[in-house]
């Protein structure tokens, strides 16, 4: 769980280095947030017309989703660091579709074994 809330901690910090656990850790920890919200949400719906605690879940949806966006290009690019490569590769998000697999493979890939330019090995 400290892995998953590390990124928090370091929410603006795009220097130093990330492990897969550590992405992998907030990704899991945001799709969890991610899946209560949108049950609020199709519980707020149930009755055919949106009430309350669907424009309650719609809220929370949206300044959560604003509040992990820089932590989540943040970890992205200290994930970048580990594996030896620029922060900004993080820009490839922005291109449709195949920029985000690139992004993915590059998640999955095992970081530099020792110290690299970014810093020193985070494991």
């Amino acid at each position: 769980m400290e892995q998953a809330l590390l990124p928090f901690k370091r929410y603006a910090d795009f220097s130093g280095r990330a492990t897969r656990t550590e992405y992998w850790g907030f990704s899991l920890f945001n799709l969890v947030v991610y899946l209560a919200i949108f049950a609020v949400l199709m519980l707020g719906a149930a009755g055919g017309e949106p009430g309350f605690l669907y424009y309650t879940g719609l809220i929370i949806l949206i300044v959560y989703a604003f509040g992990i966006i820089i932590p989540s290009y943040a970890v992205m690019a200290r994930r970048f660091h580990d594996t030896g490569h620029t922060g900004w590769l993080v820009l490839l998000c922005f291109i449709p579709f195949i920029g985000g697999l690139i992004v993915l493979v590059f998640m999955f890939l095992p970081g530099n074994d020792g110290a690299n330019q970014y810093g020193d090995d985070p494991r």
